[in-house]
C-alpha cells in the first residue's frame, strides 16, 4: 500500500493558522478571458487581491512564459511585503485549485498533496494540460515531499478546520466528471489520509450560479467555511426569488444538526449575500464567504454592494484580531470564482 500523508503524521492545518507565504497564478490569455479587454480587466482584479495579501504577508506570483514584466507591474505595485514570480506554463489562474494542498507535520516539515486535476469535472470550455502539472511545479521550487492521488478533488471543494473537519458536497467529490467510479466512503477515505481530518460533513451542492458555464460544480469555499473549531460561516440569501434562498437554508440546516470531529454540535453564523440577484440575465453566487484569510487579516470580498459593510462587521466581530480589508472582486466572479479560489496559504512550519 503507498503511504499516504495521515501515515507519517502530516495533516492540513485551518487557514487562520500563520502563513509562510501565499500563492497565486497570473490570468493568460484563456477560454475563461476571451478579449484583451477581459483580460486586462482580469489581471487588474488579481493584482488588486495581490496588493491586498501583500499588506499582510508575502506573495509568489506562478506566471506564464512573457508575463512577468506586466505582473510586476500590477500585483508588485505599492508597498508591502515582497512578490516572488515563478515561470511556468498556465492554462488559467486559479491557485487554489490547481495548486497544492499544503500539510505539515510536528516536526515543522511541509509538504504538498497533488491532487488530480482535470478542469473542474472534465468540462468543455476548458483546459488543464499545464495546470495539472502546477502543484508539482510548486512542491519542486519549494523542495517538498509531494504526494499524489487520484482522486479528482480541487482546494476549493474542501474546507477544513484544523482539528478534524472537513467540509465536501456531493456534486464536487461524487460529480460524474470527477469520481464517477468512487463511492462516498472511498472519497472520504482519500480525502482523511491526505488532509488528516477524521470527520467529513457534506453539503448535498453549492451555490445556484456556481453550476453555470464557468461553475465549478459546487465548490464547498462559496457556500461555507470554518471561522474556528466549531464555527462555521454559510452564506444565506434573504431573497426568496433567488433559488439560493432554499438552498442555503437546507444547507444552514444540514449544518447546525452537524457535530464536527470533536462531538462540538456547530454553531452557525449566516452571511447575508449582496442585494444584487442577476447578472447578464444569469443567477449570480456573489459570496462573501469566499474570503481569504492572512497573517493578521482579512481579504474580503466586496460587490460596490449595500451589504458589503454589513458583511465586513460580521468578519470583523468573527476575526477581532484581523484587519478586514474590501477588494472588488465582481470580475473574479465572472470568471468564475472570488478571492479565495485565486490564492492558496502555505503554512508557516
Amino acid at each position: 500500500m503507498t503511504a499516504k500523508p495521515v501515515h507519517h503524521g502530516f495533516r492540513m492545518p485551518a487557514e487562520w493558522t500563520p502563513h509562510e507565504r501565499t500563492w497565486m497564478a497570473w490570468p493568460s490569455p484563456n477560454p475563461t478571458f476571451t478579449t484583451e479587454q477581459e483580460l486586462a480587466e482580469a489581471r487588474e482584479a488579481w493584482g488588486a487581491v495581490a496588493r491586498a495579501v501583500r499588506r499582510y504577508e508575502p506573495v509568489t506570483l506562478v506566471v506564464g512564459p512573457g508575463d512577468a514584466e506586466n505582473a510586476r507591474a500590477i500585483a508588485g505595485a505599492g508597498d508591502g511585503h515582497p512578490l516572488d514570480l515563478v515561470e511556468r506554463p498556465l492554462d488559467d489562474a486559479w491557485m487554489r485549485d490547481i495548486g497544492p494542498t499544503f500539510v505539515t507535520d510536528d516536526t515543522g516539515e511541509l509538504a504538498a498533496v497533488d491532487w488530480t486535476f482535470n478542469g473542474w469535472g472534465a468540462q468543455e470550455w476548458a483546459r488543464w494540460e499545464h495546470d495539472s502539472k502546477i502543484a508539482r511545479h510548486v512542491s519542486d521550487v519549494l523542495g517538498t515531499r509531494t504526494f499524489s492521488t487520484p482522486l479528482v478533488n480541487e482546494g476549493g471543494a474542501i474546507h477544513v478546520d484544523g482539528e478534524g473537519t472537513v467540509l465536501l458536497t456531493d456534486t464536487v467529490q461524487l460529480g460524474k466528471g470527477r469520481n464517477p467510479d468512487w463511492t462516498r466512503e472511498q472519497v472520504e477515505a482519500e480525502i482523511h489520509a491526505h488532509l488528516g481530518t477524521t470527520k467529513a460533513i457534506w453539503l448535498p451542492y453549492g451555490l445556484a450560479g456556481d453550476y453555470g458555464t464557468y461553475g465549478t460544480q459546487g465548490h464547498v469555499d462559496i457556500v461555507a467555511a470554518f471561522a474556528r473549531p466549531g464555527v462555521v460561516m454559510v452564506h444565506s440569501q434573504p431573497d426568496p426569488s433567488h433559488p439560493d434562498h432554499e438552498r442555503c437554508r437546507t444547507i444552514a440546516a444540514i449544518l447546525r444538526a452537524a457535530t464536527d470531529a470533536a462531538g462540538r454540535r456547530l454553531e452557525v453564523v449566516e452571511i447575508p449575500a449582496p442585494t444584487v440577484l442577476e447578472e447578464d440575465g444569469e443567477w449570480v453566487d456573489y459570496s462573501y464567504i469566499n474570503h481569504y484569510l492572512c497573517n493578521d487579516g482579512v481579504v474580503l470580498c466586496s460587490f460596490d454592494d449595500p451589504r458589503d459593510e454589513e458583511a465586513a462587521e460580521i468578519f470583523r466581530g468573527l476575526f477581532p484580531e484581523r484587519t478586514v480589508t474590501l477588494v472588488d472582486a465582481r470580475t473574479i466572479f465572472a470568471g468564475g470564482g472570488g478571492i479565495h479560489c485565486i490564492t492558496q496559504q502555505q503554512p508557516k512550519v
